[in-house]
């Protein structure tokens, strides 16, 4: 997992000196077919990929974007009306049974299918009309990080040539070494709130809510700790009352309009007692200064494009994982209960 996570530059430089060509016919396709809705679909990590493109899509090209649920056509065999759609299928593997019936039941209901895959073989990559080869390499670990990261920035390639978003195209050409600068950083300063901890929560808000649903996952899967994503928003509801001194929160901001909200929220936390961990937070922010007073642990960052920061955010997390995982008695690279692919039906 280390070895993998830490490659993670490597496969998006890859992508950047390889697909240009494929990149730029894809967003001419997606001007061409202007779709009425994007609908995505995925499992595990690649569903968290899902949500950073709900955010990206909704917020750069304006089109409403929704996860479909493919239970709907792998097992109640429900058909949808998607003509004029464009249908998104995330996948490091490309080969589980409910996401390739989505897509075929996808393609028969006239949607476009775009795959985003790790494996030029798959079944998924020939059933696509558009695709986005993650160009990754083989990936051993069963816990996914070079190609969820590499899907990541997949995904903003393909948002910024079908919105000819030049800022966003020069932004992506600079995350292969801005992703090796978050790797070098050290986050070690979080293992203490961690090392011991039985539950956590993993908070983040709009395109940052996918690199704390990923972290969240990590956790469970390689630190046997129990942690939940939650937005910062949905986490005033119920989720806030059980937080406490015992109950530790690590909170993602990025340089856009959600992270005065994030900042805010751990001023209250802090406050609280809880035990607080925040990534991103604006340096002399005042709330973020009175939470760092108040014992929250400020973790260094990487300032970026607001929509390629989540992705600087989960390389940093990676290496803390693997760091976590073994002080916490586990094997990062074989999770117990778990294998590479997942066949769902």
């Amino acid at each position: 997992m280390f070895r993998e996570a830490a490659s993670a530059a490597d496969a998006v430089r890859a992508q950047l000196e390889c697909d240009a060509a494929a990149i730029a016919t894809i967003g001419a396709e997606l001007r061409r077919l202007a779709p009425r809705a994007v609908i995505t679909c995925a499992r595990g990590s690649s569903d968290h990929a899902a949500t950073f493109a709900k955010y990206l899509i909704e917020t750069r090209a304006g089109v409403l974007t929704a996860s479909a649920a493919p239970s709907v056509s792998s097992v109640y065999g429900v058909s949808q009306d998607m003509h004029g759609c464009l249908f998104i299928a995330l996948s490091q593997s490309g080969r589980s049974p409910d996401l390739l019936a989505s897509v075929a039941a996808a393609k028969a209901a006239g949607a476009t299918i775009l795959a985003l895959c790790n494996s030029p073989d798959a079944p998924l990559v020939a059933a696509a009309d558009l695709v986005i080869g993650l160009r990754a390499g083989v990936e051993t670990s069963v816990a996914a990080t070079k190609s969820y990261l590499a899907t990541l920035a997949g995904l903003v390639r393909m948002v910024a040539a079908w919105k000819q978003d030049a800022a966003l195209a020069s932004a992506i050409d600079t995350l292969p070494a801005l992703m090796e600068q978050s790797w070098s950083l050290d986050w070690s300063a979080a293992l203490p709130a961690l090392e011991s901890a039985a539950h956590l929560y993993v908070v983040g808000r709009g395109l940052g809510l996918a690199a704390a649903q990923e972290t969240a996952l990590k956790f469970k899967e390689t630190c046997g700790l129990h942690a939940e994503a939650f937005s910062s928003a949905e986490v005033r509801h119920g989720p806030y009352a059980l937080l406490g001194p015992g109950f530790p929160a690590l909170l993602f901001a990025q340089r856009d309009a959600t992270r005065a909200g994030i900042e805010a929220l751990g001023l209250e936390l802090a406050r609280r007692g809880v035990p607080l961990i925040i990534a991103g937070a604006r340096v002399l922010s005042p709330a973020a200064d009175a939470a760092a007073e108040a014992g929250a642990v400020m973790l260094p960052t990487v300032d970026a494009e607001p929509a390629i920061a989540p992705i600087l955010l989960v390389q940093s997390a990676y290496r803390l994982l693997v760091t976590l995982s073994v002080r916490r008695g586990f094997d990062p690279d074989h999770p117990a209960h778990l294998r590479k692919v997942t066949e769902t039906m």
